[in-house]
């Protein structure tokens, strides 16, 4: 009877943040799967809005000491669940943004491993968000809809049939989110994000090829694209899609219609991605030889409709496919100087 009327009065009691001078909470924020695409700039990103010691990077990988010295850095198992009560527990974390996954080619290239780290993982972090009333973050991708979903343009409520098993364990987690909002109160939040570009390395997904390129033709002057030249996919910039998870994790309850939104800045084929390339870097040549990811492309959005995000959330992209060549551009420079490649 009492777990049953704490239960409810816990139900629907979200907890508010706020980042002003009027003695209201500031978020411990912690992120798993860290080091890999969007963690370490995520991090940035959050350690400018809340304080160094207040976002806490985590992975099972060795950090640089770069990383080490931008703010707090521990191991983290997302297979571990003690582990995981104890980090939660001993660092009083409020929120938390699960980045661990193994993504779209990878996983097609080690199925058991991705069940393990994207659906095993995904049950772990969503069972410790509700025991401790967390506020989780979880990103998806394009790659939750499949070759049954409208590609052009697809919206927020649609079919998804996908057909890797990251697309299954992305809409696995947009359900299970949803549930444990509607059964438990829980404050789940997801954003479908489309190809992220940013100068760090490809991590082996299917839209990075829109991030070798730059890396390829910097270097060598050349590049040979897995995917054909008229393919097109959604894509934004890394300070796009950080923009809108730092907006969206700030965001009302009362604003929200959904727990899950598309967001996306713009759509392109490497043919026009290389147009616009040719502007900034005048002489490179770019080949075709399509393999499999171009399948996995063929099942994807080639235009996503955000409107339910710039409706509910005031959502609006700022970079557009010009000004994205110009900053990888100048960041992939930057890093290629850097480490003397």
């Amino acid at each position: 009877m009492l777990k049953n009327l704490l239960r409810t009065s816990i139900k629907h009691s979200f907890r508010a943040y706020s980042i002003d001078s009027n003695g209201k909470k500031i978020p411990k924020i912690l992120i798993t799967g860290g080091l890999g695409q969007l963690g370490v700039e995520c991090a940035k990103h959050l350690r400018g809005k809340y304080g160094k010691d207040n976002v806490i990077l985590s992975d099972i990988i060795k950090p640089t000491q770069e990383i080490v010295n931008d703010g707090p850095y521990i191991f983290v198992d997302i297979l571990d669940f003690k582990g995981l009560q104890k980090i939660v527990v001993d660092h009083r974390v409020d929120w938390l943004i699960h980045f661990s996954a193994l993504l779209s080619a990878i996983g097609e290239q080690n199925v058991p491993l991705a069940v393990r780290v994207n659906i095993e993982g995904m049950h772990n972090v969503i069972e410790l968000a509700k025991q401790y009333n967390l506020r989780i973050f979880v990103p998806s991708t394009i790659g939750a809809f499949g070759p049954d979903s409208p590609r052009n343009p697809t919206p927020n409520i649609t079919v998804q049939r996908p057909r890797t098993i990251y697309g299954v364990s992305k809409v696995h987690a947009e359900l299970l989110g949803e549930y444990y909002f509607h059964k438990f109160g829980l404050d789940f939040r997801c954003l479908r994000f489309p190809g992220v570009i940013s100068s760090d390395p490809p991590g082996g997904g299917t839209t990075d090829y829109a991030i070798a390129i730059f890396h390829e033709v910097l270097r060598k002057g050349n590049y040979q694209c897995y995917l054909k030249p008229d393919t097109r996919l959604p894509m934004m910039h890394v300070r796009d899609a950080l923009r809108a998870l730092s907006e969206y994790l700030e965001v009302s309850n009362d604003k929200l219609n959904r727990r899950v939104y598309n967001v996306t800045s713009m759509s392109f084929t490497p043919e026009e991605l290389s147009e616009a390339m040719a502007k900034y870097v005048p002489e490179f040549k770019i080949t075709y030889k399509p393999d499999s990811r171009q399948d996995i492309a063929d099942s994807w959005p080639q235009v996503f409709d955000d409107s339910e995000a710039r409706r509910d959330w005031n959502w609006k992209s700022e970079i557009n496919l010009d000004d994205l060549v110009k900053l990888m551009v100048k960041e992939v420079r930057e890093k290629i100087a850097i480490n003397g490649l």
